[in-house]
């Protein structure tokens, strides 16, 4: 695995040595908790144009390879290749039956595929973790073949607003994962030499009975905070009971809401 580094400057994104080992210490616990990533995961294969017959499909965060899966079944002609960043996640998709034929490690930002080897990239809730999104989308151009599809889905600022509010109603620390701004999706899709399909930014709202549950399902899925400038020890007793009491204000009917702000992005190279 290669670039794997930026600098942590302020309202950096984490390190990705950072994330890849904690989805890889969360292999084992992530599919049991990953509702929103079946969801948004189904929907941007939703946004896929039919019809569509790849020979070969990339799934680019691959993960435990639900999606690698369910690629296979659709497109069961094609040959796959799954690529992640953390190394525990692929030996637990390739302990699973079906999915990709190949599971590679690798960055999204220097993919380690040749040119023009690929017909369908397709990556869904990977590439917020990624410093720059540019060679993200250089990448997937430069692997995919004339005509060939980029299918991503990410999240943008405004993500777990609910969560970044309460806590900064009792400190000014990094608790929360930070993203990009939609804006900087358009403007980077706009410049990326991309024929554009389509970009589109929709809320997934969830409910959890407490903050617990909902910290606890971030911790399982790998993704809780990992960002620069996040506390280093235990919270204290009043400011956590202050965090509690802040986030119970936005209690609904259904539970404590916890936003997520998805971006889905569908980009065709150019033939020519």
């Amino acid at each position: 695995m290669t670039n794997l580094s930026h600098p942590t400057l302020p309202g950096a994104l984490p390190d990705k040595r950072q994330v890849a080992a904690s989805f890889s210490r969360a292999a084992a616990s992530y599919d049991s908790v990953a509702a929103l990533q079946r969801a948004v995961g189904m929907s941007l294969l939703e946004h896929l144009p039919d019809p569509l017959m790849p020979s070969r499909w990339l799934d680019l965060g691959s993960g435990t390879g639900h999606f690698s899966r369910v690629l296979a079944e659709r497109f069961a002609s094609a040959s796959g290749v799954a690529v992640d960043i953390a190394e525990g996640m692929l030996r637990h998709a390739r302990g699973e039956q079906g999915g990709a034929q190949y599971h590679v490690a690798g960055d999204a930002e220097r993919l380690p595929l040749r040119d023009a080897s690929v017909d369908l990239v397709f990556s869904s809730l990977a590439v917020q973790w990624c410093g720059q999104f540019a060679s993200v989308l250089a990448e997937a151009r430069r692997v995919l073949r004339p005509g060939g599809l980029l299918a991503f889905s990410s999240l943008c600022v405004g993500t777990l607003d609910e969560l970044r509010a309460s806590w900064q109603a009792v400190d000014g620390r990094v608790h929360v994962n930070r993203f990009r701004r939609f804006e900087d999706y358009q403007r980077l899709c706009a410049a990326s030499g991309f024929e554009l399909l389509g970009l589109e930014r929709q809320p997934h709202v969830l409910h959890y009975p407490d903050v617990r549950s909902l910290t606890h399902e971030l911790k399982a899925l790998g993704a809780h905070n990992l960002n620069p400038g996040r506390p280093a020890g235990l919270t204290g007793r009043a400011r956590m009971q202050g965090f509690l009491q802040a986030y119970e204000a936005f209690r609904q009917p259904q539970g404590l809401p916890a936003t997520y702000q998805v971006v889905y992005g569908v980009l065709r190279k150019p033939q020519a």
